[in-house]
């Protein structure tokens, strides 16, 4: 295989990568707090030692170096719910993970579990400020509520402040693959930076229209590299041809 046919391998695969991207977008564009990601390509330059042309020592092929998040914010989704929340700018929810970290969460649908602990839909604890679960008592889960800053409060007053993290970089953020994210170097926002949003979510910012988009574009540029790869075997069996003639 030629150098030619590894360059075209590389940039199939780059397609391959976008792809599986675009559509696991599609397939999130009605997932609370998702957002879109984007594949992120380097160029790998090759420089060979010798050439026919000097135009020729340099060959680049395509790596990938992962993706990134969009961090547009989804349109409010209102569900009635009193205790459901979106985070109006830029933040987290912390919640507690089954082996007893701390993940990351933009879906905001937020429930009281039998032990009076708020937790979100899939049944994980939200932490609060303290680092610990915020309880309510079982004679105040009727009319608790929450606050724009994330405060909790009972009929009694305050019990817990639901804790929101900040990362300046969000390639620090990563899926954990349960609808949750870890990341590292996050900054715990104050009551005065925390802004919610009650009784909605964040819908996911996925554009299926966009995205679709996207998809014919990849295929487009895939067929396109696979006609490349034809004319370049159309031109060896020429070449080859040509040699039987001549010996």
């Amino acid at each position: 295989m030629d150098v030619s046919s590894y360059v075209l391998l590389s940039h199939e695969q780059a397609l391959r990568r976008r792809l599986d991207v675009a559509a696991n977008n599609m397939a999130n564009s009605s997932t609370v707090g998702f957002k879109r990601e984007q594949p992120l390509f380097h160029e790998y330059v090759e420089n060979a030692r010798e050439a026919l042309v000097e135009d020729a020592r340099k060959t680049s092929f395509v790596l990938d170096y992962g993706a990134i998040h969009d961090t547009a914010q989804g349109a409010f989704q209102a569900t009635g719910n009193p205790l459901d929340v979106m985070i109006d700018g830029p933040g987290y929810i912390n919640v507690e993970t089954p082996e007893g970290g701390v993940a990351y969460t933009r879906a905001g649908f937020i429930k009281i579990l039998e032990s009076g602990d708020l937790a979100i839909s899939s049944g994980q604890r939200i932490l609060g400020d303290n680092g610990r679960p915020i309880n309510v008592p079982e004679d105040q889960q009727s009319s608790v509520t929450i606050a724009a800053d994330g405060t909790v409060m009972g009929r009694e007053g305050p019990l817990g402040r639901i804790a929101v993290t900040n990362f300046a970089d969000e390639n620090m953020v990563s899926p954990r693959g349960d609808g949750m994210m870890t990341g590292t170097g996050g900054r715990p926002l104050a009551a005065r930076e925390t802004r919610l949003k009650v009784g909605g979510v964040e819908a996911s910012n996925v554009q299926p229209i966009v995205e679709t988009t996207n998809m014919v574009e990849i295929l487009r540029s895939y067929q396109n590299s696979m006609r490349m790869t034809e004319s370049l075997n159309d031109i060896r069996k020429q070449a080859i041809s040509r040699l039987g003639r001549v010996n």
